[in-house]
C-alpha cells in the first residue's frame, strides 16, 4: 500500500486535474490533510488514532473548523476505500458528534458602509487610478454580494458592460454559475470610467480588477483596501469582505425580497443556507419594534 504522504498527494492531484475541484477547495483539502499527516507522523490512522486526532482538533480549533477538517479527512479515507486500497475504513467505527452554536452572520451597519464609501470617494482625485479601483472594489462588494474570491476572479469573459447595464457571470462554489445584472446609473458610470482607465491592462491580463503591478487583484489586497478606508473613518468597527455579502443578503430580505431570489443571487445550493439571514432580520425587527413603537415613549405606573 502507498505511504500516506504519497496517497494524499495523488488524491489532491486527482481532485485538481480530474475532478476539477475549485482552487479554494483543493487548497482547503491540502491544508487539512497536511495537518492530519503531521499529526499521524505519516502512518495510516486506525480508530484509536482518529479518536486522538479528534481530541486534538477539539482542543485547538473552533467547532466549525473541527467539522471541516474532519470532513476533509473522512472524504480522503472514503476515496481510498472506494478505490479498493483500504480493507477497513476507521471512520465506520467512529460515532462523531460535534455540537457547535449557530453563529449568526455579522452585518455592517448602514452608517458604517456609507462612511466607508464616502472616505474612498473623498480620497479620489481625477486621474488617480488606484483610488478609482478601490472605489469600484467597495461598490461591487456592497452592490452584488459576491464572495471575495468571485470578485477577484471577474474577467473579460464574465464581465459584460453594455447599454442595458452591467452583467456579471459569476462562477461560484462547486463551479455553479449565476448571473447578476446591475442597472444602478451611478454605479454604471463609475464602472465605465474604471474600464476606460484600465482598458490596456484589462486587455492584457483579461482580469477586471488589478493591483499596482497590473496583475489580478488578490483577496488579501481587497482586505487591505477595506481596512485602509475604514481607518480613515476613525471607527474601530471591524469589517471583512464576507460581511459585505451578509449585509447584501440581509438588506434585501429586510426590503421584502423573496428569500428564494436571494438564494439565487448568492448562489446557495440549498435554501437552508440562505435562511440563516431570517434570524438576523428577526433580531433587527425586534430592535426596531422597541425603538420605533410609540408605546416605548409612554410612561405609566400602577398605583
Amino acid at each position: 500500500m502507498q505511504s500516506l504522504s504519497s496517497r494524499i498527494a495523488s488524491y489532491l492531484e486527482t481532485g485538481e486535474y480530474e475532478k476539477q475541484l475549485s482552487p479554494d477547495t483543493v487548497k482547503a483539502y491540502r491544508i487539512d490533510l497536511q495537518q492530519f499527516l503531521g499529526f499521524t507522523k505519516g502512518t495510516w490512522a486506525d480508530k484509536d488514532m482518529l479518536s486522538q486526532y479528534i481530541k486534538f482538533l477539539n482542543q485547538n480549533f473552533a467547532p466549525r473548523s473541527v467539522k471541516r477538517k474532519l470532513a476533509s479527512v473522512r472524504a480522503f479515507y472514503r476515496e481510498v476505500e472506494l478505490c479498493g486500497e483500504l480493507e477497513e475504513n476507521p471512520f465506520d467505527k467512529l460515532h462523531i458528534r460535534i455540537h457547535s452554536p449557530q453563529q449568526l452572520p455579522r452585518v455592517i451597519p448602514e452608517e458604517i458602509v456609507q462612511a466607508l464609501l464616502q472616505s474612498a470617494y473623498d480620497a479620489y482625485a481625477p486621474g488617480d487610478r488606484e483610488v478609482l479601483r478601490d472605489i469600484v472594489v467597495l461598490e461591487l462588494l456592497f452592490s452584488t454580494g459576491l464572495r471575495v474570491s468571485e470578485l477577484c476572479a471577474l474577467s473579460k469573459d464574465t464581465f459584460s458592460l453594455g447599454g442595458s447595464g452591467l452583467k456579471l457571470l459569476v462562477k461560484g462554489k462547486g463551479r455553479k454559475e449565476r448571473v447578476l445584472q446591475i442597472t444602478t446609473p451611478e454605479l454604471l458610470r463609475l464602472v465605465r470610467v474604471y474600464v476606460d482607465a484600465f482598458s490596456e491592462e484589462i486587455q492584457k491580463q483579461e482580469a477586471i480588477l488589478l493591483n499596482r503591478r497590473g496583475r489580478p487583484l488578490s483577496p488579501q489586497t481587497v482586505r487591505r483596501i477595506i481596512n485602509k478606508y475604514l481607518d480613515r473613518t476613525g471607527t474601530p468597527y471591524h469589517v471583512t469582505p464576507h460581511m459585505f455579502r451578509h449585509t447584501f443578503a440581509t438588506s434585501l430580505l429586510e426590503a421584502g425580497m423573496d428569500i428564494r431570489y436571494i438564494q439565487s443571487l448568492l448562489g446557495h445550493s440549498s435554501i437552508s443556507t440562505t435562511q440563516i439571514y431570517t434570524h438576523v432580520t428577526a433580531q433587527r425587527q425586534t430592535l426596531l419594534l422597541a425603538e420605533k413603537h410609540p408605546r416605548g415613549k409612554m410612561t405609566f405606573s400602577l398605583r
